[in-house]
């Protein structure tokens, strides 16, 4: 693998001010207020990504960010040998990994570059869970099971069209940017859509301070890949040729809503629409992503499904 000796982690942007505080307090307050359990609405998680909710259903959607970060948070601290931190948080559900990982040590980096990006994104992740799971309080979401093993092979055969067999995210550095983009502009793009289905203004500043932590993670996902996209991935396929693979899946099953590393007018480091506006998913093509399978309620890298309303 060649080196990237360009590329920038991303800088964690998470800072424990006093304004930050009173918003997690306002937060919490509201929690202890709201009927969680609420039946969530046709309007608020059907084909219109922009439709306002009929009732306020706030800890729905934030159990349904939960599940979300439990993914991330597990597949980042798993590449640096920190998974089972996240075993105390949620609960003890599985999480599977691939055979020849090793827990404690985590994957072998050969590049310095990418193994900080790892580094930093698996603190942000796990920050992410704590805030959620903290600001849920005993309504929060126990973790589900989560595979990071048989899912990934799934989505490397789906993607290459057969080609790639035993996709292992861990095997090198190239393969875990691969991983890392599977997982970054969907949750760039599920919180950019569920922004209309939060009602509490404290809340919705949270989501939208995580969604740009994640747009910063996506970005430079992006940009060591596109220096990579001529090198060989796997199967006699460029890395550009299995990312645009991987986001045409993404597209096929989440809405049309995707792009890969390049288009006609150069290089994409924001996937965006015309507008330069994020994409918004709805709850349902997010599902369809993570589930790898439209119409899905469990399956993928939720073999149980997601915990929660919105599952």
């Amino acid at each position: 693998m060649t080196d990237l000796n360009n590329a920038q982690t991303a800088e964690n942007l998470t800072d424990a001010t006093t304004e930050a505080a009173l918003n997690r307090r306002a937060a919490l307050g509201l929690l202890g207020k709201v009927g969680l359990g609420a039946a969530l609405g046709t309007a608020a998680l059907g084909s219109g990504a922009l439709a306002a909710p009929a009732k306020n259903i706030d800890g729905d959607v934030l159990n349904f960010a939960l599940n979300l970060e439990y993914l991330e948070a597990a597949f980042y601290l798993a590449a640096v040998g920190r998974v089972d931190e996240l075993r105390a948080i949620g609960g003890g559900a599985e999480i599977r990994l691939p055979a020849n990982l090793d827990r404690m040590r985590g994957m072998q980096f050969k590049n310095s570059n990418v193994e900080a990006l790892a580094r930093d994104i698996a603190e942000d992740e796990l920050a992410h869970v704590k805030f959620l799971y903290g600001a849920l309080g005993k309504a929060a979401a126990p973790r589900p099971v989560l595979d990071l093993s048989g899912a990934f092979d799934a989505a490397g055969r789906a993607a290459s069209g057969g080609k790639i067999v035993g996709f292992n995210p861990y095997a090198n550095d190239l393969f875990f940017l691969h991983g890392a983009f599977i997982f970054e502009d969907v949750g760039v793009t599920a919180y950019n859509g569920a922004a209309t289905l939060i009602t509490n203004p404290a809340y919705l500043q949270a989501a939208a301070g995580i969604l740009a932590v994640e747009a910063y993670h996506g970005g430079v996902v992006r940009g060591m890949l596109y220096e990579q996209r001529q090198v060989t991935a796997a199967a006699g396929l460029y890395v550009g040729q299995v990312i645009d693979a991987i986001s045409a899946l993404r597209g096929k099953v989440g809405g049309g809503k995707d792009i890969g590393l390049s288009d006609s007018r150069g290089a994409v480091f924001a996937p965006a629409d015309r507008n330069a506006v994020a994409y918004p998913r709805t709850t349902r093509e997010v599902l369809n992503i993570v589930y790898l399978a439209p119409g899905a309620s469990k399956g993928g890298f939720y073999p149980n499904g997601l915990n929660g309303t919105i599952k």
